[in-house]
């Protein structure tokens, strides 16, 4: 994208002459942080004026993806136009400006320093002055704020448009991603009455590794080789849970098992699974455009991609009518499918694959649906985010069978909480002690799990 675009979407309004000459007053005197109201809209009118001089000194054709070169050219106008303005700062308040002129111009604004933190894993925009983070699980308000609800929609414009999503009155929130696959969701009024807000669930620049699944409590050895197992000898999983439990962390993770010799295809809203297999083909919803037309939804891709000979089919989520085209998936040969859902239990993620699949109007008896489900599910995987913030499996649970209308479930693994020390919930997931049935198409592939994973003197749970 070059500068000058850039420029249009994340510096629109700014610069006229009333605001310059407000200005000139500055010249000659120390400028100090922004701590009280007058220190603050003194700083922020010289940020603002520094930041336009810049504009217009810089090349509209630069390409703003070399981060390195355009820095550097922003740092060398930056110490020109303060020695031309003869402004007199200190080493750090001209550090902070200068990192806050250059996040505005190359990145997002007063969330760049948010992003650019490992540790923060969502941060939440409520209006231009409100932020939250989210960090080890718990929330927490940061000092930063946007000027104005304009400048909160010109990080926003800069997010979605390089994606060809739009966000304005008659499409007044979208989901989109960042560059780094962080996902991304903005409401903006007259649907949010506190202003534009914006959600990012950040990724980690470095994936998180089964060893550190183990290591945080998540999963045990043993419910992991079990799920590795189920992976690699194609039975049908859906992860479960609620909002940030984890569920695309976990997706993530058992996708990792599925043979480097197999097409995958994956289907998503907005694409943020990270596979590392080579033979993947990613699939991306698309929104209706301005008027109204162009909408891809996730059925239709989902019933696309079975004319694309996959070995795999991965769905990010299923929100409604597309879970009968997994089903249809799952019970056509499309062994080894996954996909997440939004549940509160096991049982309940049934119940609503079994609504959303009603939703595809097809007026299919409820027995029909139970019987697909139960046909096509061999595995569900529960996760939560418990009361001190962490995300731990607190299910792994069999699908047997159908016992006349209703269908049969069996705990292979279930959490175990001992109590809370700390304020930090104590327990371990733990084997039932019942074999699963899938064991036979697990031996069948020519796996072999030893019966202790599943408890002392495993019995059959079916």
């Amino acid at each position: 994208m070059s500068l000058l675009r850039r420029i249009e979407q994340g510096q629109s309004g700014q610069g006229d002459e009333g605001d310059q000459g407000k200005t000139r007053s500055l010249q000659s005197r120390r400028v100090a942080p922004p701590d009280g109201d007058a220190q603050r809209d003194t700083y922020y009118d010289l940020k603002t004026r520094v930041q336009n001089r810049l504009l217009s000194e810089l090349d509209p054709t630069t390409d703003v993806t070399k981060i390195g070169t355009v820095r550097g050219t922003i740092r060398d106008l930056f110490e020109q136009v303060l020695t031309e303005e003869n402004i007199v700062l200190s080493r750090q308040e001209k550090h902070r400006l200068f990192e806050q002129i250059a996040a505005e111009i190359l990145g997002f604004g007063p969330l760049q320093t948010l992003l650019e933190d490992d540790d923060i894993t969502e941060i939440m925009v409520n209006g231009p002055k409100n932020i939250y983070i989210e960090k080890r699980g718990m929330l927490n308000r940061v000092p930063l704020s946007f000027e104005s609800d304009d400048h909160v929609m010109r990080i926003i414009e800069r997010i979605v448009a390089p994606l060809g999503r739009r966000v304005d009155e008659s499409s007044p929130y979208v989901d989109a991603r960042l560059p780094d696959g962080s996902r991304v969701n903005a409401v903006i009024p007259p649907i949010s009455l506190v202003g534009p807000t914006l959600t990012i669930r950040k990724f980690s620049k470095t994936p998180i590794t089964i060893e550190q699944l183990i290591k945080f409590g998540s999963l045990t050895p043993e419910s992991l080789q079990f799920l590795k197992a189920c992976v690699e000898a194609r039975l049908n999983v859906i992860i479960s849970g609620g909002t940030g439990s984890g569920k695309t962390t976990l997706l993530n993770i058992l996708s990792q098992f599925i043979p480097s010799t197999e097409r995958i295809v994956t289907i998503e809203n907005a694409a943020e699974l990270q596979l590392r297999q080579e033979h993947v083909v990613t699939l991306e919803s698309r929104p209706a455009n301005i008027e109204g037309t162009g909408q891809i939804t996730i059925r239709q891709l989902v019933v696309n991609s079975l004319r694309m000979r996959p070995d795999r089919i991965i769905v990010g989520e299923i929100r409604d009518e597309e879970a009968l085209d997994m089903l249809q998936a799952m019970n056509t040969g499309h062994d080894g499918s996954m996909t997440t859902a939004h549940s509160n239990s096991p049982r309940d993620t049934l119940a609503r694959v079994e609504t959303m699949a009603l939703m595809a109007g097809m007026d299919l008896p409820v027995r029909a649906i139970r019987e697909q489900i139960a046909s096509a599910i061999d595995l569900v995987v529960h996760q939560e985010r418990l009361r001190d913030g962490s995300r731990k499996v607190v299910n792994v649970t069999e699908i047997s069978g159908m016992e006349g209308d209703v269908i049969t479930m069996t705990d292979i693994f279930v959490f175990e909480q001992r109590g809370i020390e700390d304020s930090e919930v104590i327990g371990e997931l733990r084997p039932t002690g019942l074999r699963p049935k899938s064991i036979n198409q697990i031996e069948a592939a020519g796996i072999h799990l030893p019966p202790s994973i599943f408890g002392v003197g495993a019995r059959r749970g079916y």
